[in-house]
């Protein structure tokens, strides 16, 4: 008899990169999902006065407008985030002691 299937089937290090590139992307898919979800609930609370049957043109530049604040809010936070931790490049290699 052969001991091999005794051992474990993969380790950590032989876990195929597509692999491991799949499920993180699919992981910040699943993160952002629910911020997405809410700040369609704020913008529309924001623009949407009387839901139609159409969209008029106050409320889709209201909407616009609203998502694309966001986007320039996330993307300031991030840089800034980013900034802050290569100011303090101590900091990231203290956490990884």
């Amino acid at each position: 008899m052969e001991a091999s299937w005794s051992s474990p089937v993969c380790s950590l290090d032989a876990v195929d990169p597509q692999l491991q590139h799949f499920v993180e992307v699919e992981t910040q898919k699943e993160r952002v999902q629910p911020l997405v979800h809410h700040m369609t609930e704020l913008c529309w609370e924001k623009c949407m006065d009387k839901p139609g049957p159409k969209l008029d043109s106050l409320a889709e530049v209201c909407l616009v407008n609203c998502f694309e604040r966001f986007i320039d809010t996330s993307q300031f936070i991030l840089n800034r985030l980013e900034q802050i931790q290569k100011a303090r490049p101590f900091f990231s290699e203290s956490l990884s002691d």
